[in-house]
């Protein structure tokens, strides 16, 4: 059995996100498609934007979570745009570990091989081909996995079922029912639902459920559609709204004669959204349709306007969010936005036809390359956590930046021009050094492949001769990347291909990045004495020429290597500079991998007493940051430092908890011989001091907790967390009844589905939801969501 992270029996319990609109409809669709991927192992939803796959997919997921051991998840494909990175985005959403033999599709089958589990593949058009050579090669060799796919049309996959998603439900206009039947509609119960949310006192009368009911059916019960219109009810009654959508669809309806007429209705909807803002709106519209993903309004300036300053766009965008064409994220850190896909392409057709496309495009480059630029800059500093959050919000937007920038071969002259004046090289070397620069926040992240993937596509924009400074960082950081991976030949070929690359050239920096990343190599292999030799060469190189990163990186390395060498006064020695310059600048990565290195040496030298305090000082500082990779390489040695102290049941869940993390990272303790070694030795130790039974109990139950919950037992501070958020979050406690009703709400029911089920009054659950909202503090139905969410997080459900 693997001692890295032995195959288990669950998996921790799926990503699907909690919904944040209530569901209305669809029970005869999800019982179709239960049925289907009851039959079929491979499932793919199809229908027109806007028709409710995503939801109808996520509802049936989490429907279905109890019937897969290793429960459902989902992969969103609506902002990726490389074929070749699709299963790179599957295994980084759902944390698969990577090898350093195979492709990531091998990585893939090797994780689902004996997991029975349901994948959502969702937003898969653009994609098509790609998801279906994914399918096709998981689906034969992993036996319990079922995969659920939404796409605007079928995927090809062998064995595939399709069930075409239709409207919602409407009446029909000629034989309207009595007033108070529209609820036996869904798109009436969607569109009265969705009216609450705009106008909260609106209420359906004898005198305007007809009226709804028509509307609906012109709506083609297309829930996109029903969401466009009703926004409209802020400005017009119901009857004024049917009068306007009869106009348009009568004026609309003579050009798209050939599109389907839930297309040629949604594109009406569109239409007379876009025709209701002015025209400086309408340009910021096609002009945010270049960024993928969420934005922020700074962002935003800059692309419509060419200027991050205070301008006009600010007032545009929030026009826009008024108007309901883009949304803001709901979240408590600084305003960001999200135009909806559907939106998007009518925008991105917009800036097509107004031909602004190739200035939209450039702009949003220089935008990120500026925000990379920036990070580089300041990341050796105290912002590196915010920083981190900030690259993580915009990593669409930066895998768009660099998708463009590879297919232009770099930049437009525009961009050139404007690196001149600040002497940035520009063109290919611009995509070399965004992609090597974008190596800090990647391995953070655990996305190693993805990183080999950018470096590899810019690398390939230059030939041997040119931008040979910055081919080499590159190719040293994809060395590196390499290492991570645990293939330590692969690393030093790329290696030797940047050494000839700096051939004849005067480049001393890049040259002791080389030399470090030999010397790395050296140490991973097992080699400390020629490590060490090569990384005093370049430590040497670094402290002459002020290369302070370089010098830290060095220092740790350095460190560890005469310490695993014998002299682990010398070792201890280095790792003190390390910790000096970190505290003078105030940063937290290298701080925490000094730490590391500071509690992995003293472990390994019989001082636990003094090992622990350094490891979960590290690994404070690393949950600050997510970094994966280190997270992992402190719980391994964490639960190495409780079984040499005695506690093997601690140890086995500290094990376990390191398994998840490692998984986490895309790695496992193998890329590292000496620390694989004794990762080895200290696990088989502590199996054998419990048994094997108690053992896997154990460190099952360390596997399966989330993140946060691993984290908080290792640091041995999970029940002061839970004092403190008791005091402090929602010091009155719920009566049993608010409890339950708070989960209730926590699922997505109205106040009304939740009287019918408790088999109360609505102003009996009106009157609890009130109370609630007012015991814990909060102001919203999805703030109680959050809360049951965090709940259920504490009690390890």
């Amino acid at each position: 059995m693997d001692s890295t992270a032995r195959a288990r029996s669950r998996a921790a319990g799926g990503n699907l996100p909690a919904e944040v609109t209530s569901f209305v409809g669809r029970r005869r669709e999800i019982t179709l498609t239960k049925r289907l991927l009851a039959e079929s192992r491979i499932v793919t939803l199809t229908g027109p934007g806007g028709i409710g796959k995503s939801r109808l997919a996520l509802r049936v997921a989490a429907n279905m979570s109890r019937s897969f051991r290793d429960k459902t998840w989902q992969v969103e494909l609506g902002e990726l745009h490389d074929p070749d990175l699709v299963a790179t985005a599957v295994i980084e959403q759902l944390h698969v570990a990577e090898t350093s033999t195979g492709t990531q599709l091998d990585n893939l089958v090797e994780h689902f091989r004996e997991r029975e589990a349901l994948v959502v593949l969702d937003n898969c058009e653009h994609l098509v081909q790609a998801c279906a050579e994914l399918v096709d090669t998981l689906i034969p060799s992993c036996p319990g996995l079922r995969v659920l796919a939404t796409s605007r049309q079928s995927l090809g996959a062998a064995g595939e079922s399709t069930l075409v998603v239709p409207p919602l439900q409407t009446p029909d206009p000629e034989q309207l029912p009595a007033s108070e039947a529209y609820e036996q509609y869904a798109a009436v119960r969607l569109f009265l639902d969705r009216a609450r949310a705009v106008l909260p006192e609106f209420e359906v009368t004898a005198d305007n459920a007809p009226v709804l009911m028509r509307l609906c059916h012109r709506l083609d019960g297309n829930p996109l559609a029903i969401e466009l219109a009703v926004v409209r009810l802020r400005s017009l009654a119901p009857r004024q709204l049917e009068e306007r959508l009869d106009e348009r669809y009568e004026l609309l309806s003579g050009g798209r004669t050939g599109a389907p007429q839930r297309q040629q209705t949604l594109r009406a909807l569109i239409d007379w959204s876009y025709d209701l803002c002015t025209e400086p709106e309408r340009r910021a519209w096609a002009h945010v349709s270049v960024f993928s993903g969420s934005f922020d309004l700074e962002a935003a300036e800059y692309v419509i306007d060419g200027t991050a300053e205070r301008s006009r766009a600010a007032s545009l965008v929030h026009a826009l969010v008024d108007k309901s064409i883009l949304l803001r994220e709901p979240d408590d850190g600084p305003s960001r936005f999200v135009l909806p896909h559907t939106l998007r392409e009518y925008g991105l057709e917009k800036l097509w036809a107004a031909g602004d496309r190739p200035e939209a495009e450039a702009r949003h480059r220089q935008w990120y390359v500026g925000t990379v630029w920036r990070f580089a800059a300041e990341w050796l500093g105290a912002e590196q956590v915010e920083w981190v959050r900030r690259l993580r919000s915009e990593q669409a937007n930066l895998r768009a930046a660099l998708r463009s920038m590879t297919e232009h071969g770099g930049e437009s002259s525009e961009e050139q021009q404007a690196d001149e004046r600040t002497s940035v090289p520009h063109g290919p070397a611009v995509a070399l050094r965004l992609a090597t620069t974008l190596g800090r926040y990647w391995q953070l992240r655990g996305a190693h492949s993805e990183a080999r993937y950018w470096l590899d596509r810019t690398l390939a924009l230059t030939g041997t001769r040119q931008a040979p400074r910055e081919r080499a960082a590159a190719l040293a950081s994809s060395a590196w990347f390499t290492l991570l991976h645990g293939d330590v030949s692969g690393a030093r070929r790329s290696l030797d291909t940047a050494t000839a690359t700096l051939e004849g050239h005067d480049a001393p920096l890049e040259r002791a990045h080389l030399t470090r990343t030999y010397g790395m190599a050296a140490l991973f292999d097992g080699d400390p004495g020629s490590a060490i030799r090569l990384l005093e060469t370049a430590l040497e190189v670094f402290r002459r020429g002020a290369e302070k990163e370089g010098e830290l990186f060095t220092l740790i390395g350095l460190g560890v290597a005469r310490a695993v060498n014998g002299s682990e006064r010398d070792g201890l020695e280095l790792l003190d500079d390390a910790l000096a310059i970190t505290t003078g600048r105030g940063e937290v990565y290298w701080r925490s991998w000094t730490l590391w290195a500071i509690g992995y040496i003293k472990t390994i030298t019989g001082r636990t007493d003094r090992a622990e305090p350094a490891l979960k000082e590290a690994l404070n500082l690393q949950r600050r940051l997510d970094n994966r990779l280190a997270i992992a390489f402190s719980l391994d040695t964490l639960a190495w430092v409780a079984h040499l102290r005695g506690n093997d049941r601690r140890a086995a869940r500290l094990f376990g908890a390191a398994g998840g993390a490692w998984e986490s990272a895309h790695s496992t303790p193998n890329l590292y011989a000496d620390f694989a070694e004794r990762h080895r030795t200290q696990l088989v130790a502590t199996r054998e001091a419990l048994g094997d039974e108690t053992y896997n109990e154990s460190f099952d139950r360390g596997y399966h907790w989330q993140h946060d919950t691993a984290l908080d037992f290792a640091l041995e501070v999970k029940q002061r967390s839970r004092e403190t958020q008791r005091e402090n979050v929602h010091p009155m406690p719920l009566t049993s009844r608010e409890r339950e009703i708070a989960q209730l709400v926590a699922q997505g029911r109205t106040n009304k589905e939740i009287a019918e089920q408790l088999v109360i009054a609505l102003r009996t659950v009106e009157g609890h939801v009130q109370h609630i909202l007012t015991k814990l503090d909060f102001t919203s139905r999805a703030q109680i969501a959050g809360w049951v969410a965090g709940m259920r997080s504490e009690q390890g459900e």
